[in-house]
């Protein structure tokens, strides 16, 4: 099955009929701005400002019900900029009321701006009637309803990247903290978070404080914090290490205030990652396909409750090519005449989609044996560079992810084969040139090196027998 955008379009202007009442709404904080056209783009009646609570919610459904009375209009459909967080009330509240809702890209509204005034001027009424604009002619995204599961995995997800970050961010401070009072720290545990290292910054801080110590008070202190610690040895060139050490000795009370905090942040951070990870196992198993998602090998836990938590249920998706554009991973071509330009991915989609799809790829390539063959295959074979495969198996991995999804079956490895032993075998023509032969369905194409000679065998499978062999 092809993935076609302009069919999918096509049918996304067919959708907006002459019953149809097109509302667009701009987004804000506390006041929302509404604006209404027909099915052709003609303004009807006048615009509307509401507040974002109940009672502005429930004036807007009477505009929109009056506006449709008065024009003889049947159904309604709802247009807004997904602006931050602040449109998800108002998109909940009009589906509870049976009024379709979707969302336009803001990039694009930034861009038809000047389509009814051919000015620079910009305002609320003007974005919102933009907004509509753009839903009649078909420029929009249904907004998906995702169940509870799928909600969950999201809401977790934010929350561990925002405790990834403070995490990092303290790591980096501690990593500051040795480079100032400690540096020859590093001689002895090459990772400052390693349990030896973080043990060592908890007991003896500075270097000053292990000049007077000996070997076995340190193994010692050691022990009272590790199960398994570092020995003598590792004690002996750690006081050696502090006794030559050039770190700082001013203000030494206030480094080392600095480190208790930091490391009270670090082990908060590790606390909270824990908790949050462990909920996220705890709910991936109640989505019905996560199971068989897990099933292939190099697919992590974490990597799938990410594609999950952004894409929302895979099912819904038509094509692999439609989760890509989902994540903004398709391709963008300018070109003009005999001139072609550069082929990039767009990147206008979800960021975070994007960079668990990566993930979960590169973790394949790494650990699972088709795809490691493909990559390979990619690499070797066809001399594709090593980031363009890994963009080609993206691709992939999306149609295997929705391919999972929308028929429940389970992951055959038979399938992701790169090639088949018949086609890694060359074939000796009367010619003499050597020709690569490839399948494909029933037949056996082999073409020569130029690629100007190609011949068609056709071959029946007989009961029990493997065509490849």
């Amino acid at each position: 099955m092809k993935f076609k955008m302009q069919d999918k379009q096509n049918q996304l202007i067919e959708r907006i009929t002459e019953k149809h009442l097109v509302v667009g709404v701009d987004i804000a904080q506390q006041f929302h701005v509404a604006r209404a056209v027909n099915f052709r783009g003609i303004v009807v009646g006048d615009p509307i400002t509401f507040p974002n609570n109940e009672e502005g919610f429930s004036s807007l459904l009477i505009w929109i019900n009056s506006i449709k009375s008065l024009h003889k209009l049947e159904a309604a459909i709802v247009g807004m900029e997904p602006t931050g967080h602040y449109w998800i009330n108002l998109s909940k509240w009009l589906m509870k009321q049976d009024i379709e809702v979707v969302t336009v890209n803001p990039h694009l509204v930034k861009r038809n701006k000047e389509n009814r005034d051919n000015t620079q001027s910009k305002s609320d009424k003007k974005d919102a009637l933009v907004i509509a604009d753009m839903v009649k002619n078909g420029y929009y995204s249904f907004v998906r309803d995702t169940s509870e599961s799928f909600e969950k995995l999201r809401v977790l997800m934010s929350n561990r990247d925002v405790i990834v970050k403070r995490l990092v961010s303290s790591i980096n401070q501690l990593n500051r903290w040795v480079d100032i009072v400690f540096p020859e720290l590093r001689q002895v545990f090459k990772d400052i978070t390693a349990k030896g290292a973080i043990a060592t910054l908890r007991l003896f801080p500075s270097p000053m404080e292990l000049g007077s110590m000996k070997p076995e008070e340190i193994v010692a202190g050691w022990k009272l914090l590790m199960k398994r610690q570092p020995g003598l040895k590792k004690a002996y060139l750690l006081l050696n290490v502090a006794r030559k050490s050039v770190g700082t000795r001013q203000a030494l009370e206030a480094y080392k205030f600095h480190l208790e905090q930091l490391l009270e942040e670090y082990d908060l951070a590790i606390q909270q990652l824990e908790r949050v990870e462990l909920a996220i196992k705890d709910e991936l198993p109640k989505i019905p396909f996560a199971n068989k998602l897990l099933m292939i090998k190099g697919i992590s836990e974490i990597s799938l409750a990410g594609i999950l938590g952004e894409a929302g249920d895979l099912s819904g998706f038509s094509h692999g090519n439609s989760l890509l554009r989902h994540a903004g991973l398709h391709l963008a071509e300018a070109s003009s005449g005999k001139w072609k330009g550069q082929i990039i991915i767009s990147k206008r989609g979800r960021s975070r989609l994007r960079r668990f799809l990566y993930l979960a790829t590169m973790s394949l390539v790494m650990n699972n044996p088709e795809f490691k063959a493909l990559h390979s295959n990619n690499v070797k074979l066809k001399k594709m560079k090593k980031m363009k495969s890994i963009m080609k198996l993206i691709g992939k991995l999306a149609r295997i992810f929705v391919g999972i999804a929308r028929k429940n079956e389970a992951y055959c490895a038979k399938k992701v084969q790169p090639l088949t032993e018949l086609a890694r075998s060359p074939i000796h023509f009367f010619s003499k040139r050597i020709i690569t032969p490839y399948i494909f369905k029933d037949r056996v194409l082999a073409y020569s090196q130029d690629f100007k000679y190609v011949r068609s065998t056709r071959f029946v499978q007989q009961k029990g027998t493997d065509p490849s062999g």
